[in-house]
Protein backbone atom coordinates (compact mmCIF):
# COMPACT_ATOMS: atom_id res chain seq x y z
CA UNK A 1 0.00 0.00 0.00
CA UNK A 2 1.47 3.48 -0.69
CA UNK A 3 0.20 6.34 0.55
CA UNK A 4 0.78 9.58 -0.06
CA UNK A 5 0.92 12.87 2.30
CA UNK A 6 0.66 16.30 0.98
CA UNK A 7 2.39 19.72 2.42
CA UNK A 8 -1.19 20.11 3.19
CA UNK A 9 -1.64 16.98 5.37
CA UNK A 10 -4.22 15.68 2.93
CA UNK A 11 -3.66 11.24 2.40
CA UNK A 12 -3.61 9.84 -0.48
CA UNK A 13 -4.04 6.29 -1.07
CA UNK A 14 -2.47 5.77 -4.81
CA UNK A 15 -2.42 2.48 -6.43
CA UNK A 16 0.70 1.39 -8.03
CA UNK A 17 -1.17 1.20 -11.63
CA UNK A 18 -1.72 4.76 -11.50
CA UNK A 19 1.87 5.97 -10.53
CA UNK A 20 3.20 6.71 -14.23
CA UNK A 21 4.15 10.50 -14.40
CA UNK A 22 6.10 10.33 -10.71
CA UNK A 23 4.40 12.44 -7.98
CA UNK A 24 3.30 16.08 -7.84
CA UNK A 25 5.50 18.74 -5.99
CA UNK A 26 3.56 19.26 -3.20
CA UNK A 27 3.80 15.29 -2.18
CA UNK A 28 6.45 15.51 0.89
CA UNK A 29 5.94 12.21 2.12
CA UNK A 30 5.41 8.77 0.78
CA UNK A 31 4.62 5.89 3.38
CA UNK A 32 5.04 2.21 1.68
CA UNK A 33 3.35 -0.39 4.08
CA UNK A 34 3.97 -4.05 2.93
CA UNK A 35 4.79 -2.91 -0.71
CA UNK A 36 4.73 -5.76 -3.53
CA UNK A 37 6.79 -5.94 -5.93
CA UNK A 38 4.74 -3.74 -8.67
CA UNK A 39 4.10 -0.70 -6.41
CA UNK A 40 7.88 -0.64 -5.25
CA UNK A 41 8.85 -1.01 -9.48
CA UNK A 42 6.25 1.74 -9.80
CA UNK A 43 7.98 4.10 -7.51
CA UNK A 44 11.19 3.33 -8.19
CA UNK A 45 10.40 4.23 -12.19
CA UNK A 46 8.69 7.58 -10.84
CA UNK A 47 11.63 8.33 -8.44
CA UNK A 48 14.35 7.08 -10.04
CA UNK A 49 15.54 5.29 -6.53
CA UNK A 50 16.28 1.81 -5.28
CA UNK A 51 13.70 0.84 -2.67
CA UNK A 52 15.07 -1.33 -0.26
CA UNK A 53 13.74 -4.47 -0.21
CA UNK A 54 12.52 -6.51 3.25
CA UNK A 55 15.87 -8.91 2.81
CA UNK A 56 17.71 -5.39 2.19
CA UNK A 57 16.53 -3.95 5.53
CA UNK A 58 17.64 -6.90 7.21
CA UNK A 59 21.72 -6.63 6.69
CA UNK A 60 22.97 -5.86 10.03
CA UNK A 61 26.21 -4.03 8.44
CA UNK A 62 26.01 -0.82 9.26
CA UNK A 63 27.63 0.14 5.40
CA UNK A 64 24.55 -1.55 4.37
CA UNK A 65 21.96 0.45 6.36
CA UNK A 66 23.49 3.63 6.25
CA UNK A 67 24.74 4.97 3.07
CA UNK A 68 23.99 8.27 0.61
CA UNK A 69 23.81 6.68 -3.44
CA UNK A 70 23.31 9.17 -5.85
CA UNK A 71 22.55 11.93 -3.85
CA UNK A 72 20.10 10.16 -2.09
CA UNK A 73 20.22 9.53 1.70
CA UNK A 74 19.38 5.52 2.18
CA UNK A 75 18.98 4.92 6.43
CA UNK A 76 17.16 1.43 7.93
CA UNK A 77 16.68 1.50 11.58
CA UNK A 78 14.60 -1.05 13.54
CA UNK A 79 11.97 -0.03 16.01
CA UNK A 80 9.71 -1.68 18.63
CA UNK A 81 6.33 -2.89 17.95
CA UNK A 82 3.58 -4.58 19.26
CA UNK A 83 4.56 -3.26 22.71
CA UNK A 84 1.72 -4.23 24.60
CA UNK A 85 1.46 -7.52 23.82
CA UNK A 86 3.23 -10.45 25.46
CA UNK A 87 5.63 -10.76 22.08
CA UNK A 88 7.18 -7.28 21.51
CA UNK A 89 9.38 -7.59 18.40
CA UNK A 90 11.76 -5.40 16.02
CA UNK A 91 10.52 -4.47 12.83
CA UNK A 92 13.04 -2.62 10.58
CA UNK A 93 12.10 0.41 8.48
CA UNK A 94 13.63 1.98 5.85
CA UNK A 95 14.10 6.12 5.35
CA UNK A 96 14.48 8.20 2.20
CA UNK A 97 15.35 11.24 1.51
CA UNK A 98 15.18 11.87 -2.10
CA UNK A 99 15.34 15.13 -2.89
CA UNK A 100 11.90 17.23 -1.63
CA UNK A 101 10.82 13.76 -0.28
CA UNK A 102 10.57 11.83 2.86
CA UNK A 103 9.72 7.90 1.63
CA UNK A 104 9.25 5.46 4.49
CA UNK A 105 9.09 1.42 3.83
CA UNK A 106 8.00 -0.55 6.61
CA UNK A 107 6.18 -3.83 6.53
CA UNK A 108 4.76 -3.51 10.40
CA UNK A 109 2.88 -0.67 11.90
CA UNK A 110 4.62 1.27 14.84
CA UNK A 111 2.12 3.00 16.98
CA UNK A 112 5.08 6.15 16.04
CA UNK A 113 3.79 6.25 12.72
CA UNK A 114 -0.10 6.53 13.16
CA UNK A 115 0.67 8.75 15.88
CA UNK A 116 2.94 11.15 13.27
CA UNK A 117 0.60 10.53 10.22
CA UNK A 118 -2.60 11.61 12.74
CA UNK A 119 -0.70 14.63 13.72
CA UNK A 120 0.37 15.82 9.95
CA UNK A 121 -3.13 15.10 8.25
CA UNK A 122 -4.60 17.81 11.10
CA UNK A 123 -1.38 20.05 10.18
CA UNK A 124 -1.00 21.52 14.20
CA UNK A 125 2.08 21.38 15.95
CA UNK A 126 5.78 20.52 15.08
CA UNK A 127 4.32 18.61 12.26
CA UNK A 128 2.48 21.62 11.23
CA UNK A 129 5.84 23.67 11.27
CA UNK A 130 7.67 21.14 9.15
CA UNK A 131 5.21 21.12 6.56
CA UNK A 132 5.90 24.96 6.09
CA UNK A 133 9.48 24.06 6.06
CA UNK A 134 9.96 25.72 1.75
CA UNK A 135 13.37 24.54 2.18
CA UNK A 136 15.02 20.78 2.35
CA UNK A 137 11.21 20.01 3.56
CA UNK A 138 11.91 16.46 3.42
CA UNK A 139 15.07 16.92 6.06
CA UNK A 140 13.03 18.71 8.70
CA UNK A 141 10.11 16.19 7.96
CA UNK A 142 11.90 12.74 8.96
CA UNK A 143 13.90 15.23 11.88
CA UNK A 144 10.35 15.23 13.37
CA UNK A 145 9.20 12.16 12.64
CA UNK A 146 12.29 10.35 14.26
CA UNK A 147 11.43 12.93 17.08
CA UNK A 148 8.17 11.11 17.44
CA UNK A 149 9.95 7.73 17.53
CA UNK A 150 12.01 8.45 20.28
CA UNK A 151 8.82 10.10 22.17
CA UNK A 152 6.87 6.60 21.37
CA UNK A 153 10.27 4.95 22.76
CA UNK A 154 10.28 6.78 25.89
CA UNK A 155 6.65 6.47 26.22
CA UNK A 156 6.87 2.24 26.20
CA UNK A 157 9.61 2.89 28.21
CA UNK A 158 7.44 4.46 31.12
CA UNK A 159 5.17 1.69 30.53
CA UNK A 160 7.75 -0.89 31.33
CA UNK A 161 9.01 0.94 34.59
CA UNK A 162 5.65 0.49 35.90
CA UNK A 163 5.33 -3.07 34.54
CA UNK A 164 8.81 -3.26 36.90
CA UNK A 165 7.47 -1.31 39.99
CA UNK A 166 4.39 -3.96 39.60
CA UNK A 167 6.32 -6.68 39.88
CA UNK A 168 9.17 -5.84 42.61
CA UNK A 169 5.74 -5.60 44.76
CA UNK A 170 4.62 -8.75 44.03
CA UNK A 171 7.72 -10.94 44.06
CA UNK A 172 8.30 -8.94 47.73
CA UNK A 173 4.54 -9.24 49.10
CA UNK A 174 3.11 -11.24 51.24
CA UNK A 175 6.22 -11.08 53.86
CA UNK A 176 6.54 -14.21 55.84
CA UNK A 177 2.53 -15.28 54.94
CA UNK A 178 2.28 -18.54 52.92
CA UNK A 179 2.02 -17.87 49.48
CA UNK A 180 0.29 -19.98 46.96
CA UNK A 181 2.62 -23.09 45.14
CA UNK A 182 4.27 -21.79 42.04
CA UNK A 183 3.71 -18.58 42.68
CA UNK A 184 7.26 -17.29 42.50
CA UNK A 185 7.96 -19.25 39.46
CA UNK A 186 5.30 -17.48 37.83
CA UNK A 187 6.79 -14.55 38.72
CA UNK A 188 10.14 -15.40 36.63
CA UNK A 189 8.31 -15.52 33.89
CA UNK A 190 6.80 -12.17 33.94
CA UNK A 191 10.70 -11.07 35.08
CA UNK A 192 11.35 -12.67 31.55
CA UNK A 193 8.71 -10.99 29.63
CA UNK A 194 9.95 -7.70 30.93
CA UNK A 195 13.72 -8.29 30.20
CA UNK A 196 12.47 -9.29 26.46
CA UNK A 197 10.98 -5.65 25.95
CA UNK A 198 13.96 -3.80 27.22
CA UNK A 199 16.45 -6.12 25.39
CA UNK A 200 14.12 -4.88 21.94
CA UNK A 201 14.15 -1.43 23.41
CA UNK A 202 17.75 -1.18 24.03
CA UNK A 203 18.46 -2.53 20.41
CA UNK A 204 16.38 -0.02 18.96
CA UNK A 205 17.80 2.40 20.70
CA UNK A 206 21.18 1.45 19.43
CA UNK A 207 19.48 1.34 16.08
CA UNK A 208 18.12 5.18 16.33
CA UNK A 209 21.80 6.51 17.70
CA UNK A 210 23.28 5.16 14.68
CA UNK A 211 20.75 6.95 12.32
CA UNK A 212 20.55 10.31 13.75
CA UNK A 213 24.80 10.37 14.27
CA UNK A 214 24.64 9.52 10.50
CA UNK A 215 21.58 12.12 9.85
CA UNK A 216 23.26 14.64 11.22
CA UNK A 217 26.32 14.43 9.05
CA UNK A 218 24.02 14.95 5.59
CA UNK A 219 24.07 17.59 4.18
CA UNK A 220 20.08 18.52 3.61
CA UNK A 221 20.41 18.33 7.65
CA UNK A 222 23.47 20.71 7.97
CA UNK A 223 21.84 23.48 6.12
CA UNK A 224 18.22 23.35 7.56
CA UNK A 225 19.11 24.96 11.05
CA UNK A 226 15.93 23.47 12.62
CA UNK A 227 16.13 20.51 11.23
CA UNK A 228 19.46 20.19 12.54
CA UNK A 229 18.90 21.53 16.37
CA UNK A 230 16.44 18.84 16.08
CA UNK A 231 18.33 16.08 15.00
CA UNK A 232 20.44 17.48 18.01
CA UNK A 233 18.16 17.46 20.21
CA UNK A 234 16.84 13.96 19.34
CA UNK A 235 20.52 12.65 19.61
CA UNK A 236 20.51 13.63 23.16
CA UNK A 237 17.34 12.20 23.76
CA UNK A 238 18.15 8.52 22.54
CA UNK A 239 21.64 8.75 24.29
CA UNK A 240 19.31 9.94 27.75
CA UNK A 241 16.31 7.18 27.10
CA UNK A 242 19.77 4.58 26.44
CA UNK A 243 21.19 5.28 30.18
CA UNK A 244 17.55 4.86 31.33
CA UNK A 245 17.37 1.34 29.81
CA UNK A 246 20.83 0.61 31.29
CA UNK A 247 19.03 1.45 34.63
CA UNK A 248 15.98 -0.38 34.09
CA UNK A 249 18.03 -3.81 32.93
CA UNK A 250 19.48 -3.23 36.27
CA UNK A 251 16.24 -3.41 38.31
CA UNK A 252 15.56 -6.68 35.71
CA UNK A 253 18.90 -8.25 37.23
CA UNK A 254 17.91 -7.20 40.00
CA UNK A 255 14.08 -9.03 40.47
CA UNK A 256 15.52 -12.07 38.69
CA UNK A 257 18.14 -12.58 41.89
CA UNK A 258 16.00 -11.80 44.47
CA UNK A 259 13.04 -14.29 42.63
CA UNK A 260 15.83 -17.15 42.52
CA UNK A 261 16.90 -16.24 46.00
CA UNK A 262 13.05 -16.39 47.72
CA UNK A 263 12.67 -19.86 46.23
CA UNK A 264 15.75 -21.08 47.38
CA UNK A 265 14.61 -19.88 50.51
CA UNK A 266 11.40 -21.47 50.17
CA UNK A 267 13.00 -24.95 49.34
CA UNK A 268 15.09 -24.51 52.21
CA UNK A 269 12.54 -23.84 54.62
CA UNK A 270 10.55 -27.16 53.27
CA UNK A 271 14.14 -29.60 53.26
CA UNK A 272 14.41 -27.60 57.00
CA UNK A 273 11.07 -29.29 58.46
CA UNK A 274 12.06 -32.62 56.91
CA UNK A 275 15.44 -32.45 58.52
CA UNK A 276 13.75 -31.82 61.84
CA UNK A 277 11.16 -34.13 61.56
CA UNK A 278 13.65 -37.01 61.16
CA UNK A 279 15.90 -35.97 63.76
CA UNK A 280 12.87 -35.62 66.54
CA UNK A 281 11.50 -38.90 65.55
CA UNK A 282 15.04 -40.73 65.45
CA UNK A 283 15.40 -40.88 69.26
CA UNK A 284 11.50 -42.72 69.66
CA UNK A 285 12.54 -44.98 66.37
CA UNK A 286 16.08 -45.98 68.79
CA UNK A 287 13.77 -47.02 71.74
CA UNK A 288 11.50 -49.00 69.23
CA UNK A 289 14.48 -50.98 67.58
CA UNK A 290 15.68 -51.81 71.53
CA UNK A 291 12.53 -53.33 72.89
CA UNK A 292 11.87 -54.58 69.38
CA UNK A 293 14.64 -57.06 69.62
CA UNK A 294 14.34 -60.32 69.91
CA UNK A 295 16.93 -61.28 73.17
CA UNK A 296 15.49 -64.06 75.51
CA UNK A 297 17.11 -62.28 78.80
CA UNK A 298 15.48 -58.46 78.27
CA UNK A 299 13.55 -57.96 81.74
CA UNK A 300 11.46 -55.05 81.05
CA UNK A 301 9.49 -57.18 78.53
CA UNK A 302 8.47 -58.97 81.29
CA UNK A 303 7.43 -56.03 83.51
CA UNK A 304 3.90 -55.14 84.01
CA UNK A 305 4.51 -51.73 83.33
CA UNK A 306 7.13 -52.23 80.39
CA UNK A 307 4.71 -51.31 77.53
CA UNK A 308 3.13 -48.27 78.58
CA UNK A 309 7.11 -47.04 80.19
CA UNK A 310 8.31 -47.77 76.25
CA UNK A 311 5.42 -45.70 75.03
CA UNK A 312 6.25 -43.13 77.32
CA UNK A 313 10.27 -43.20 76.78
CA UNK A 314 9.49 -42.97 73.11
CA UNK A 315 7.09 -40.12 73.68
CA UNK A 316 10.05 -37.84 75.91
CA UNK A 317 12.60 -38.83 73.41
CA UNK A 318 10.50 -36.63 70.78
CA UNK A 319 9.22 -34.50 72.74
CA UNK A 320 12.53 -32.80 74.65
CA UNK A 321 14.51 -32.53 71.26
CA UNK A 322 11.75 -30.53 69.43
CA UNK A 323 11.70 -27.78 72.52
CA UNK A 324 15.76 -27.84 72.27
CA UNK A 325 15.31 -26.87 68.98
CA UNK A 326 12.88 -24.25 70.03
CA UNK A 327 15.45 -23.03 72.65
CA UNK A 328 17.82 -22.59 70.07
CA UNK A 329 15.89 -20.30 67.28
CA UNK A 330 15.82 -23.50 64.74
CA UNK A 331 11.92 -23.82 64.54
Amino acid sequence: MITAYRMTGEALQIPAGEITAGFGSDIVWLDLVSPTREEEASVEKALGISVPTREDMKDIEPSSRLFIENGDIFMTASLVYKSDTEFPDLTDIAFILAGSRLITVRYADPRAFGLFAAAFRRGTGSVADAANHTTDTAAHLLARLMETIVDRTAEIMEQEAARIDGLSTQVFSGGTKRRPPRYLEDRLLDVASRHRMLSKVRESLASLARVTTFLQSVPAVQADEDARNLCNTVSRDVQSLSEHVSFMSGNITFLLDASLGLINVEQNAIIKIFSIASVVFLPPTLVASIYGMNFEFMPETHWTFGYPLSLLAMLVSAIVPFYIFRWKGWL
